[in-house]
């Protein structure tokens, strides 16, 4: 099988990280095309992925020598719909229902399959009239550290972003009394964690809290979007609403129980949400479009 993997994007968050992951874990048969200028490019060259410079052009060409193309991101769909020369497969990471224009009635209309983060982000794709049997759930996957985490900080990331909700949980660390450390760099942070705190307004998944699941580290999360379909309330984490003496009381609670809601948010990603995992569901749906 040979597949062609597009991702327009000219940043490094999570869609791009799982599109590594997938392209190491599934080895020979995969190309990505990707900004020559862009850190995907850079990082994929450096980890062995056979890598191309993105154009119109490539895309049509290497579209023609391939059985398959995935879109990774919401640019390279748009220009996959229109260019590509085989079967599409499209990954859906975001929360929002796509748009009801005639434009973007063709543009979803054109992939053979949709691969959706979260069964939250599959039902908005069938509210927007994708057909459900064209959609396979396909959970991001992390690699799980050799060692867990162990630390007492609690971390948020760190985002400018006004969907995410870092104001709230400033107002939830004033009024319980503890500090919050926020992270650019969860991989540096999370091995010396004890509690790793998502709060957002709009939300596809939340690979971070995988990332931080598989070091052993509870997750305090918002009850919103494909968030409460990973993180299971008092089992792996505290699942809370978005008001600041909630997310307060939520945090309070997972740091009296954190010993045995870390060791079993690790088992939840070994079962799971490993890479592996991801890998072998994404091969499936492929393997739906192409008859395999």
């Amino acid at each position: 099988m040979q597949v062609l993997h597009l991702d327009a994007g000219q940043e490094m968050r999570g869609g791009q990280l799982q599109c590594l992951a997938l392209l190491e874990t599934l080895g020979n048969g995969h190309t990505l095309l990707t900004p020559s200028d862009g850190p995907l490019m850079r990082v994929a060259r450096e980890r062995g992925i056979k890598t191309e410079p993105f154009s119109l052009m490539s895309l049509s060409a290497a579209s023609r020598e391939s059985d398959l193309v995935h879109a990774h991101c919401a640019r390279s769909h748009t220009w996959a719909a229109a260019l590509s020369q085989t079967p599409l497969v499209v990954s859906r990471r975001v929360a929002f229902p796509p748009k009801r224009s005639v434009l973007s009635r063709w543009k979803y209309g054109r992939p053979h399959r949709y691969i959706a983060v979260s069964d939250f982000v599959r039902r908005t794709l069938i509210e927007a009239e994708v057909p459900g049997e064209r959609i396979s759930v396909v959970y991001d996957g992390v690699r799980i550290p050799g060692r867990t985490a162990s630390g007492d900080c609690i971390v948020a990331p760190l985002s400018d972003d006004p969907m995410k909700g870092n104001d709230l949980l400033a107002q939830a660390a004033d009024l319980a009394g503890f500090r919050v450390r926020y992270s650019d760099d969860l991989e540096r942070d999370l091995p010396t964690a004890g509690l790793l705190v998502y709060i957002t307004r709009s939300e596809g998944l939340g690979s971070a809290a995988l990332m931080a699941m598989a070091y052993g580290v509870p997750v305090v999360a918002s009850n919103v979007g494909g968030l409460p379909e990973i993180v299971q309330d008092g089992e792996t984490g505290i699942i809370t609403e978005n008001q600041p003496e909630a997310i307060a009381d939520a945090v309070i609670r997972a740091l009296r129980i954190r010993e045995s809601l870390g060791t079993n948010a690790r088992c939840a990603v070994e079962q799971r949400y490993s890479v592996e995992h991801m890998a072998r569901n994404t091969k499936q749906a492929y393997e739906q479009v192409l008859g395999g």
